[in-house]
């Protein structure tokens, strides 16, 4: 089941077409996204994901987006919503279509099922590789035109990413920077157990800020555990308590196998974790 919906308020049909084909996201990928968690008609961390939609715009000089306009397309999208208790709604924007100076920006929500074989991962674990992005963790700060801590539509390195692990035998990805620190996977945020510290690399490095890693953290802390935003290096990924990929549709998933060798096991501190963040939608 999948349920569309527009900024001014209609519904359409998302088996029909409504994206022109010179649409700069299609035709460049020039367009910004957000994936909203939506759990038995509430959706999780809505503003911070529209906080994070307008920042993306801002990045990419996209016309400021109306936030009210975007919440209420979402709302829609879960009001009419029927099937499972647990969907995935994308908030999709785009500059219009090129070459065109009258042309509109385009943006729709769409609800959408989420895959068994996330959900299957949230408790089962996954094996991850760790794979060089080719640029050192200073370059967000050199190249700003590079749009790494925005949420864009040009996904084709991450896909790459994800069919390279595959045909090493793993699950997912997590990118590391030239000097072996860890930066991010594909479509996820690391965080790294050690001890009752709990830890995730800064913005700063070149990766997207997280909304399910910062409400992880906040329920971290109401847990007792300490947080820490700082530089991690590749080495202690296999030393640590805990690694996990975080991520609004994952939520927190536990990486078992790190470039084919077994990490420790951390079941305790994952059932912990994902205890603290549900506590806090309870």
């Amino acid at each position: 089941m999948r349920v569309l919906a527009f900024l001014d308020g209609t519904l359409g049909d998302p088996s029909q077409p409504y994206v022109r084909v010179d649409n700069t996201g299609v035709l460049r990928g020039d367009g910004i996204f957000e994936t909203v968690l939506v759990v038995d008609g509430k959706p999780r961390e809505l503003g911070p994901h529209l906080d994070r939609l307008a920042k993306s715009a801002a990045m990419l000089d996209l016309p400021e987006p109306d936030l009210e306009l975007w919440e209420q397309a979402a709302q829609q999208v879960i009001d009419n919503w029927e099937g499972s208790s647990e969907i995935a709604v994308k908030l999709v924007a785009t500059r219009g279509s090129e070459g065109d100076p009258d042309a509109e920006p385009f943006g729709y929500a769409l609800g959408m099922e989420i895959d068994e074989k996330v959900k299957r991962a949230r408790t089962e674990g996954i094996g991850v590789v760790t794979l060089d992005r080719g640029f050192g963790p200073d370059v967000a700060e050199r190249a700003p035109w590079l749009l790494l801590g925005a949420k864009t539509l040009s996904y084709a390195v991450n896909l790459a990413a994800l069919r390279e692990a595959g045909r090493r035998g793993a699950d997912d990805v997590i990118f590391t920077a030239t000097d072996g620190s860890v930066l991010e996977g594909p479509t996820s945020t690391v965080l790294v157990a050690k001890g009752r510290t709990l830890y995730t690399p800064p913005p700063t490095v070149g990766i997207l800020p997280g909304t399910t890693q910062r409400s992880v953290f906040r329920a971290a802390e109401a847990a007792g555990w300490t947080v820490k935003m700082e530089p991690v290096p590749g080495g202690e990924l296999a030393m640590a308590d805990g690694v996990f990929l975080a991520s609004s549709v994952r939520k927190v998933t536990r990486v078992h196998t790190l470039d084919g060798v077994a990490l420790a096991d951390s079941t305790a501190v994952h059932a912990e974790l994902c205890e603290a963040y549900e506590a806090q939608y309870a």
